[in-house]
């Protein structure tokens, strides 16, 4: 997304995640990390509609790889349920927050605070 920058990396998700998305967001990720140690992602979840069953593997392993070196998970949404996501990710994610797409310069700010 634009307004990725540094340490701080969007992407913006439409339809299903497959495994083909995986294999685009995992090396962008791990090319931060290289660099920076660590990296701090927004996800703009807004026409988000699920996960390919094929692409479970990729997710976990990913969350597997990563979720330690992850600073700040900020979720652009507009649904309750995208919401409550945000919530589910609190556990493992101390630092994340949603935001509303009217907010999307303010989910910038923060994520690179």
């Amino acid at each position: 997304m634009d307004g990725s920058e540094g340490k701080v990396l969007g992407f913006k998700i439409r339809g299903n995640i497959t495994k083909a998305d995986y294999k685009i967001m995992v090396p962008e990720v791990q090319a931060i990390v290289n660099k920076k140690g660590s990296v701090s992602v927004l996800l703009d979840i807004g026409q988000f509609k699920g996960e390919d069953v094929d692409a479970w593997g990729d997710h976990f392993k990913m969350f597997q790889d990563y979720h330690r070196k992850i600073d700040k998970i900020a979720i652009i949404g507009d649904k309750t349920w995208e919401k409550w996501m945000t919530k589910l990710a609190e556990p493992v994610y101390s630092k994340s927050k949603f935001f509303y797409p009217k907010d999307i310069d303010l989910t910038w700010k923060w994520l690179k605070e």
